[in-house]
């Protein structure tokens, strides 16, 4: 898929910045600009994660990516690594202790002005020194809840820059200021005054009428939307905390025969260590001994334990449900898989998509045209003499309800939140423009073996001539297949041991290159393989034979005779089995509005026979690996937008040269890194949660944008018109944050399709 990004050469580096101090989408598309105009630097900030990732030039150092930062006003850091869960405090201390520093002050806030608004909306409670009560409850409100809006305002005027803080304390300190100003200096201080609640403006006297309930009800409703938004971004980036929490803290060890038990971040590449049943295995490796249940549900979200035996790989943090087993350890720290995905979602929740730029484009443009529209609605009641009372409600009012908060909020709460669930269900989305991607697909190519298939052959029938045990037939071809590590021997001597136990040992092996084997077995001299193989050796072939080896050929399966004493005996069908979901899953692409077409290397026969149990009317076969990349290119030729879905290093440049690219996790590394999408779970049916999740996303997106910004268009003629209390308009302002965050959260209850 092609990428926004700058090419590497000109900024090779790459680095990521915590930063501290922005409040709105505003401030993170300032600190991006400021920074993109350095030489060499290409930068995207990220207000939900409050992250920059920043690519840049040899000549630039992170030091001058950090002033520049400070510069802006805001505070810039190279985040500490993650420390494991349990060990001493970590890094998300900080975000907990933010967000119960907002909490005491929306708490404080909401006391204080709770009876600051009922006195100024029931005009029978206003006693005769109502006013000054208000103006103490009031006062601390303005002050000590709204002072993350004055500091960030100042902040930016020092710069030179609006931001949606800008508005906000504007409007807040201005009822406020011509409140005090009318106790004061006006009539409003006088005793007994009152003044009725109304969401029309009328012209009164200016020196009578306080705004001390919109003052302190916009910033009470302002900080409230804040923290639901700062919580929500907790809430959201829970998934990614918890990837990172899954690992183990300690492993024991094999050391000279003897178990020792020792920190996780001493284990080395190589080292052998134990999981016992009900542990969690402590880093990716291969089992040495051992055999057992792994269960992986909380990586893939698969229910079903996997067995394993030795030489089957097992990944970190999957929980043994087993017996005993023995690994080696092949990857640890942040090699690990576990770590693998822990970056990836934290990448995709970095990046942003196309729609997302659009959103801060217009809050970058949006601070400075409210402003000036507040000082012409000033000036424009004024003008028609509807007196300042009027005129300055309704400027402020524009300044309350012009706070595009829910705007900024719309992309990147949407984001955190669908890329925080993919990862939960073993969805891996390496960036957001990613979900643009997926509302073009229409036609999805499926690689065969691995993908659609199980990527092993299985013992599919056994056909023994007439007058032949089968039970005979199974131990004998399996005793001399249990010899060989053929893929198509293992199957075969798997399967009978399972069929009739113990197999027989096998005397005077021999193994002809592409042909079979042979063996003696209980006095008997045995031939497994290819028909050729019994024909060159001398063996007679029945005619019921002959008629298994067509039938299962024509099914697309590999016929495997096997005979002894000079007849042969009977056919092994084997074959590459259709995974259990996989005819479902292509039902569902179809559902999405997607055509399937089979790719693969095998031959035409295999691949119409897998197609058929599938589902798939376009087959693609005998396609060389080299050349799977032409088919895509040929497919986007004729004007498809095309999604590939494999697993294998063969297709690693077919998943990089299509729109959209799906690498099954049980795949190769080098397939996951080519797509833009990994299905942790090998399972086709995760396809079509994938592209149902991303698809999802993007409607919320969409959603969220419409009626943020609707919202502001919509509010903003009212309140130049004078139709809008001020503190009517904080609360349907702080409204519309609140109504995306809960839109976006409702993500979290996607479920995958069965």
């Amino acid at each position: 898929m092609a990428s926004v990004a700058q090419p590497l050469p000109t900024a090779p580096n790459q680095i990521e910045l915590s930063i501290g101090g922005m409040t709105c989408a505003s401030c993170a598309s300032r600190i991006e600009k400021k920074l993109n105009r350095m030489d060499g630097v290409t930068a995207t900030v990220n207000y939900a994660t409050e992250k920059a990732s920043v690519r840049y030039a040899d000549a630039v150092t992170p030091q001058q990516l950090i002033d520049t930062v400070e510069k802006t006003g805001y505070t810039a850091a190279v985040p500490p690594p993650p420390r494991p869960a349990g060990d001493g405090p970590g890094q998300q201390e900080h975000p907990a202790d933010e967000l119960q520093a907002l909490r005491t002050r929306l708490w404080v806030s909401i006391v204080l002005s709770v009876p600051v608004v009922a006195l100024a909306m029931v005009p029978a409670w206003q006693f005769t020194y109502w006013q000054w009560l208000s103006l103490t409850l009031a006062a601390p409100v303005v002050v000590y809840g709204g002072l993350p809006f004055h500091k960030a305002a100042w902040t930016n005027l020092r710069h030179g820059a609006a931001t949606m803080d800008t508005l906000v304390s504007m409007g807040t300190l201005a009822a406020f200021g011509w409140s005090v100003w009318a106790l004061f200096f006006g009539t409003a201080g006088t005793p007994g005054m009152t003044h009725p609640f109304e969401l029309t403006i009328a012209a009164t006297d200016a020196s009578g009428a306080i705004y001390l309930e919109a003052a302190a009800g916009v910033t009470t409703f302002i900080l409230a939307g804040r923290y639901f938004e700062a919580r929500s971004k907790r809430r959201a980036g829970a998934a990614l905390r918890a990837l990172l929490e899954l690992g183990s803290k300690d492993v024991t060890v094999l050391r000279d025969g003897t178990e020792r038990r020792i920190p996780i971040a001493e284990l080395a590449v190589g080292d052998q260590f134990v999981v016992r049943p009900g542990e969690k295995v402590a880093t990716d490796g291969i089992v040495e001994d051992g055999v057992s249940a792994v269960d992986a549900s909380m990586l893939t979200g698969e229910s079903v334990p996997v067995e394993v035996r030795p030489g089957d790989p097992v990944t970190g943090a999957t929980v043994n449900a087993g017996g005993r087993l023995v690994v080696r350890a092949t990857r640890i720290g942040a090699d690990t898989q576990l770590s693998q995905m822990a970056k990836l979602v934290e990448q995709a929740q970095t990046g942003k998509a196309p729609v997302q730029r659009l959103a801060d484009r217009i809050s970058a443009v949006f601070v400075p045209i409210v402003i000036a529209l507040a000082v012409a609605t000033l000036g424009w009641w004024i003008g028609t003499g509807s007196g300042w009372t009027a005129a300055f409600t309704a400027a402020v009012a524009v300044l309350i309800i012009a706070c595009p908060c829910a705007l900024g909020l719309a992309t990147p709460t949407a984001l955190l939140v669908g890329t925080g669930r993919g990862a939960q269900l073993g969805i891996l989305i390496k960036g957001p423009e990613v979900l643009e991607s997926t509302r073009a697909v229409d036609t999805v190519v499926l690689d065969k073996t691995g993908t659609v298939t199980t990527g092993h052959m299985s013992l599919i029938e056994v056909t023994a001539s007439d007058g032949q045990d089968r039970d005979l037939l199974l131990r004998l071809a399996g005793a001399v297949e249990a010899a060989s590590e053929h893929p198509i021997a293992r199957a075969i001597a798997r399967a009978a041991a399972e069929a009739v136990g113990d197999l027989p040992p096998v005397s005077g092996f021999a193994n002809t290159e592409g042909l079979g084997v042979r063996g003696t077995v209980e006095a008997r001299d045995v031939f497994v393989g290819r028909p050729v193989l019994l024909q060159q050796a001398g063996l007679a072939v029945p005619t019921q034979v002959k008629q298994a080896i067509a039938a299962a050929q024509a099914s697309g399966q590999t016929a495997i005779v096997a005979g002894w004493d000079g007849t042969a005996r009977g056919v092994l069908a084997v074959a590459d089995l259709v995974k259990p979901t996989s005819r479902d899953a292509v039902a569902a692409l179809r559902r999405l509005g997607l055509t399937p077409v089979l790719l693969t290397g095998d031959n035409a026969t295999v691949a119409r026979a897998v197609a058929d149990e599938v589902g798939i009317d376009e087959v693609i076969a005998d396609v060389l690996p080299a050349d799977k990349v032409d088919v895509v290119r040929r497919l986007q030729a004729d004007g498809k937008v095309v999604a590939m879905v494999g697993d294998g290093v063969n297709d690693a440049a077919a998943l990089a040269q299509a729109d959209l690219g799906l690498a099954m996790g049980t795949g190769t590394d080098v397939a996951i890194e080519a797509s833009d999408l990994t299905l942790v779970r090998g399972d086709l049916m995760a396809a079509v949660d994938a592209i149902r999740l991303s698809r999802r996303t993007l409607r919320i997106i969409k959603s969220n944008l419409f009626w943020a910004f609707a919202y502001n268009v919509a509010a903003l003629p009212l309140a130049a018109a004078g139709m809008l209390n001020p503190m009517i308009a904080g609360a349907a302002m702080a409204f519309s944050s609140v109504f995306v965050v809960a839109n976006s959260l409702r993500l979290r209850r996607f479920t995958v399709e069965r």
